[in-house]
């Protein structure tokens, strides 16, 4: 089954301030220079408050940001610190009085640091229920002093799979000791706090100088046992991704969790009344960090759900196309409604966007803008101060631009159309991605479409063949058709789309709805269709043919494809098949 988490460092941002850190723990040790630096790179503080004795603290981190001031933070509050290698340096320069876990344990590290902390001296003072007299008793026995702060962070596992390390490496950094403590301090909370973000040092000082009621100071240690656990289940999520990617020979994996970051609480969903959020993807297959949900956004309103998606949709279908031939795609509800090319205006971009406007410039208004390449000055002016085709009068308005990147002046310019005006800037994701699509009860796992025409041949089936210029445009067509909601039709010409038809239950209405928009321009136009066409006389084929279009692309394998043909052949246009079906559901 699958399961979706929610990262714990970024999803405490939206709650406690929090925010997403490469961890790792103390047990794990090697005795190569790189293991003996992150070694010495953790802390130990152990926290006690039992019979009187002062409260000890157990910190072992590698992300070093405020540990010492957390450890002076603590030293104020009247506790000892235990601490190992390089970071108990770093406290110990900080001035801060450290006692080293081996002191703790009463036993050396061993197997090149893989077992430290992994011992009864360490976990029996976490887990010990204090007002549980038999706990208590079983410790004293042992000379095990409690331990009431945890403060750990995990290996850099993914950190260090994402720069490349082979199998030993990645092996090498999977964590064990910190999960185990961080589990164990989540598990008794009532008389632990663990902290596993940084971020919430500050935040733990400030709440024990507060002297909480019982109640606040209850609900405050669920909080850190909440995100220790999460943090741990996203975390064990990576390493099972991981593995599975080196042994799974690409097999879905019997069983899936995906970590997710909370990237915003969104006003609402698709309507008012569906409360919503967009969460940024942590699994190793997103490690570049492209894509719609990790965008910057520098200008306008607050994104909202049905923005997210509309930009989703406009930038997937502009980074389809080449970089080499600027393009810009204008979407609305998903569907592109204008695409145009610099091929196909002189190599005029200003042009280009022109066209796409004149596509569609009804749905066009109000639609998001994307482009595959860099906003300059001059493309930026001609967005804030193009008409719209309608009446010549009317500024285009639009709820988002979306681009890979802008010139500094270009940026400024397109600040100036509005002030609500989303302006958004991220990479193109690059390469074959996961598609995860949830159904009631279950996902739905794909890969992604990432066929494109370069990938396949146009094989040409009619007695007239497709000139060179057909050809090419015939490409653009079908990349176009790809991004259209099924039944989905489009009609184009060299690097310009003419009109589109989606979502139709029948082909042929979609058909009807792309050369309607097309109108006169369908007169030696092509057509692109994102299936087979199951009928010909007298429908899609044939009504195509006497609109004017001159060339057809359809995937093929229809038990009626001669009569396709045919009626190609009857009214000499060009048809080719693509052997690839393009259905957008």
């Amino acid at each position: 089954m699958m399961t979706t988490t929610t990262t714990t460092t970024t999803t405490m941002r939206a709650t406690m301030g929090g925010t997403a850190h490469p961890m790792r723990m103390m047990t794990t040790r090697r005795d190569d220079a790189a293991h003996s630096a992150r070694a010495s790179s953790r802390v130990a503080v152990v926290v006690r408050a039992s019979g009187g004795a002062k409260p000890r603290a157990l910190v072992s981190v590698s992300d070093k940001r405020a540990m010492t001031d957390l450890a002076k933070g603590l030293v104020d509050l009247g506790y000892d610190i235990v601490s190992t290698g390089g970071s108990a340096k770093a406290i110990e320069a900080a001035g801060v009085r450290v006692t080293s876990v081996d002191a703790v344990t009463g036993f050396p590290e061993m197997l090149d640091g893989r077992v430290k902390t992994l011992h009864p001296g360490v976990h029996g003072g976490i887990l010990a229920k204090r007002e549980d007299a038999s706990h208590m008793a079983a410790i004293a026995k042992h000379n095990i002093d409690t331990i009431d702060v945890v403060c750990v962070n995990l290996y850099p596992f993914r950190e260090t799979v994402s720069a490349g390390g082979d199998f030993a490496q990645c092996v090498e950094n999977i964590d064990i000791g910190g999960p185990a403590m961080i589990r164990a301090a989540a598990k008794n909370h009532p008389h632990v706090y663990v902290v596993v973000d940084p971020d919430d040092y500050s935040k733990l000082v400030e709440h024990l100088k507060s002297k909480p009621s019982a109640a606040d100071d209850l609900k405050f240690k669920k909080m850190l046992a909440w995100k220790a656990f999460q943090h741990c289940a996203s975390y064990d999520s990576v390493v099972s991704e991981y593995l599975w990617s080196q042994i799974g020979e690409g097999a879905p994996a019997p069983e899936l969790s995906v970590p997710m970051t909370l990237t915003a609480a969104l006003r609402y969903g698709e309507n008012p009344h569906q409360p919503a959020a967009v969460y940024a993807d942590g699994s190793l297959a997103e490690a570049a960090g492209e894509g719609v949900a990790r965008s910057i956004q520098h200008h306008g309103k607050e994104m909202s759900y049905n923005n997210y998606l509309d930009a989703d949709a406009a930038y997937g279908c502009a980074c389809d196309y080449p970089t080499s031939d600027p393009t810009c795609v204008i979407v609305k509800h998903t569907n592109p409604c204008g695409i145009a090319s610099a091929s196909g205006a002189s190599g005029d971009l200003l042009e280009a966007y022109r066209m796409a406007v004149r596509a569609d410039p009804i749905s066009a208004f109000g639609g998001i803008v994307a482009f595959n390449c860099t906003v300059d000055a001059d493309m930026a002016r001609e967005i804030r101060e193009f008409r719209s085709p309608t009446d010549g009068e009317t500024r285009m308005f639009y709820e988002i631009v979306i681009a890979p990147s802008y010139t500094p002046e270009g940026l400024e310019v397109l600040k100036g159309k509005s002030k609500t005006l989303r302006i958004l800037e991220t990479k193109p994701r690059q390469g074959a991605t996961k598609s995860l699509r949830q159904v009631g009860g279950g996902w739905l796992e794909q890969a992604s479409d990432t066929l494109v025409p370069e990938d396949i041949t146009f094989e040409p089936v009619s007695d007239v063949k497709p000139t060179a210029e057909q050809l090419e445009a015939l490409k653009f067509a079908w990349r176009a058709v790809k991004h259209v909601k099924s039944n989905a039709i489009t009609v184009a010409t060299t690097g310009r789309l003419l009109g589109m038809g989606s979502g139709q239950p029948n082909r042929v209405n979609s058909v009807r709805i792309a050369l309607e928009k097309a109108g006169d321009e369908a007169q030696g136009a092509v057509l692109a269709s994102d299936a087979f066409f199951p009928f010909a006389w007298g429908d899609s084929v044939e009504i195509a043919c006497q609109a004017g279009v001159k060339a057809i692309a359809h995937p093929g394998g229809s038990m009626r494809d001669q009569d396709a043909i045919d009626v190609c052949n009857k009214y000499g246009v060009a048809l080719v098949t693509t052997g690839h079906r393009h259905f957008r559901h």
